[in-house]
């Protein structure tokens, strides 16, 4: 009788000391509590964070990713082991964990993983997606978003910063990363960041009047939900449209494939106070008359200029915002 406890203890001994053995720099709560002992304010725990991440994570070159999984991180990650009955953890302390076991990620995995950190050390912080332009002075050919980025909020203030690329750069040819800490990407002012960083929700720019790219006067701007759908056109092809009060603005849009795009579900993380920000923006669904019945896979959006106040049109489709277009109303 007295057997049985011995045994059932050598069969679990293994799986205690499995689950206290995890390395300290791989569970994102016990590393974060390292990271940050000491520290007397917020804005130290950021900095040692962002300093942290810069010195020990490298960005994962082509020649590492042969098998490139293609989807979002939600689906990438969204499946633990199958034997597992533990409760799921959240998205972004997955993607962290997986990050700090391989020491190495893309611009998701390191704005996931500084976040997680954060979480961990009491300080807000949020995950930003936009499009990034590599060279300051040269506008790239896709308008659309690319890249991820966080802010944090210190001292009363959201603050902006991208642990990705102040990391290092990736050498000509594509097969290397450099690390080279680069300062200017840490807690950088918003009228500097917006020089190469434009994010999909506007509101991340921190200003009141954001710099409008260049990107815009040959595209309008491609919302994340786009690469969702098969659009296969839109009118105007670009990003600026000059108009008056009185006018009526028409847009088109086509896709390959309509009944398959009913199956996809809208993009639900988007915060629906974006639609009530500003009357500055106009959200518009595609329009359908008796003359002009709507057909699968061509869409004509309507807006009639009845303020020179509007700045922004958004174009719905599926209930996802996936082209913003910049708008010059004369008076």
């Amino acid at each position: 009788m007295k057997v049985l406890p011995v045994i059932l203890l050598l069969l679990y001994t293994p799986l205690i000391f499995a689950q206290s053995d995890v390395a300290e720099d791989e569970d994102p709560k016990k590393l974060a509590k390292k990271i940050t002992a000491g520290c007397a304010t917020d804005r130290e725990k950021v900095t040692r964070i962002f300093r942290w991440i810069t010195d020990n994570i490298s960005y994962r070159v082509r020649s590492r990713t042969k098998n490139i999984v293609i989807g979002s991180a939600s689906q990438r990650f969204s499946r633990g082991d199958d034997d597992n009955d533990a409760p799921l953890k959240p998205l972004n302390e997955r993607v962290a964990e997986s990050v700090l076991k391989k020491k190495e990620a893309i611009c998701d995995g390191y704005a996931r993983l500084f976040t997680t950190l954060c979480d961990f050390s009491g300080i807000r912080s949020e995950i930003i997606i936009g499009y990034a332009r590599s060279n300051a002075n040269k506008p790239m050919p896709k308008f659309a978003v690319n890249h991820t980025w966080n802010a944090v909020f210190l001292e009363g203030d959201w603050r902006l910063l991208d642990v990705t690329w102040a990391s290092g750069y990736i050498a000509r040819g594509g097969n290397e990363f450099i690390r080279d800490y680069d300062a200017q990407y840490f807690l950088s002012p918003p009228e500097k960041f917006i020089r190469d960083h434009y994010p999909d929700d506007p509101r991340w720019t921190l200003l009141s009047d954001a710099e409008v790219p260049e990107e815009f006067k040959g595209s309008p701007f491609k919302q994340k939900s786009f690469i969702k759908y098969r659009i296969t056109s839109f009118s105007p092809a670009t990003g600026v449209i000059e108009a008056a009060v009185g006018d009526t603005i028409q847009l088109e849009l086509a896709t390959a494939d309509a009944e398959r795009d009913k199956q996809i579900s809208p993009d639900m993380s988007v915060d629906s106070a974006i639609f009530q920000h500003s009357d500055s923006w106009v959200f518009l669904k595609p329009v359908a008359s008796e003359k002009n019945p709507v057909k699968p896979g061509k869409y004509k959006y309507i807006y009639p200029i009845s303020s020179a106040d509007v700045k922004w049109l958004y174009l719905l489709y599926n209930n996802d915002m996936v082209l913003r277009y910049k708008l010059y109303v004369k008076k």
